[in-house]
């Protein structure tokens, strides 16, 4: 049996995923979602995540360092010390 606690950061990550995507929501909020995931891993997530979007027709709100990770939205709103620096609707 394991704790939260006794998990690490990546499979803590995984869980809050899982759980968050197990009723297939309408609205996904996501903070960093592969920031403690190896690459591989990460690019499931993502796929996943794209998928729901795609196919369940969720709507996916998402922050992000990550250029792959930004480049699954239709609409990219890039922000910098609480200013908008940039705003893209994908093609």
């Amino acid at each position: 049996q394991s704790y939260p606690d006794m998990l690490s950061g990546g499979e803590q990550q995984r869980l809050a995923i899982a759980s968050a995507i197990v009723h297939k929501p309408e609205l996904i909020l996501a903070d960093e979602p592969t920031g403690n995931l190896d690459a591989a891993t990460g690019e499931e997530i993502l796929t996943l995540l794209k998928n729901l979007v795609k196919n369940e027709g969720a709507t996916l709100f998402m922050a992000t360092h990550s250029k792959d990770a930004a480049a699954l939205g239709d609409q990219i709103v890039e922000i910098k010390d609480g200013h908008i620096l940039e705003r893209n609707d994908a093609v």
